[in-house]
């Protein structure tokens, strides 16, 4: 199939009212239809960018290349989807997975510990170091960075779970772990992100 078919692009995304996923993989699969699975990366490719995004710390060429990376590989795999999950959150798991794998890739001298966060992570002010004035600006930016002190695994169930507004199990299997583990993942990673944002919480006279 012409790579041009897989090109992630900042295109305007498939209409929700188009042909379901299952059935443009079943016209891939049936003829390598070139035109399904390009409407299958106009449909997908602006969440698996977000959730790229989110894991790459905002390093969003990174991300962008990881993107390219998911959707050549979905159409290799593309027999292997069963529709036992959502089509979206099964090209979640080979995002993740492509994700994990450049990692390692990048640092093959360093085990990965997915448990890990960022230790380096620019401290965030107290409140008595913060202007009175607070913006929305000043707000992501300290959630960029609270974002950036948690694990790869932490980081992962947040996007799942909170930017794509995806439920545990549907986490559980793009991230190919267990619902206790999604669990776990998501307790320590509030608990980490309400100490780091403390400084948001509303004062009390």
């Amino acid at each position: 199939m012409a790579s041009e078919a897989v090109r992630v692009q900042a295109v305007e995304p498939l209409p929700a009212d188009g042909p379901p996923d299952t059935a443009l993989v079943a016209r891939v699969l049936a003829g390598d239809d070139r035109h399904a699975f390009a409407a299958l990366v106009r449909r997908h490719q602006g969440s698996v960018r977000a959730l790229l995004r989110r894991l790459c710390k905002g390093d969003d060429a990174f991300a962008d290349d990881l993107a390219q990376e998911t959707f050549l590989l979905a159409h290799r795999k593309l027999d292997q989807f069963r529709g036992d999950a959502k089509f979206s959150t099964w090209i979640y798991r080979i995002a993740y997975n492509s994700f994990l794998m450049a990692i390692r890739s990048r640092h093959p001298e360093e085990p990965l510990d997915e448990n890990r966060g960022d230790d380096d992570a620019e401290a965030h002010e107290g409140p008595s170091d913060r202007h009175p004035e607070e913006t929305v600006a000043d707000l992501q930016m300290d959630l960029a960075r609270a974002m950036a002190i948690l694990s790869p695994a932490e980081r992962a169930v947040i996007a799942q779970c909170y930017y794509l507004d995806r439920s545990h199990e549907e986490a559980a299997y793009a991230l190919d772990c267990p619902l206790g583990t999604v669990k776990s993942h998501i307790s320590r990673a509030k608990q980490k992100l309400k100490a780091h944002l403390q400084v948001w919480e509303p004062r009390t006279s």
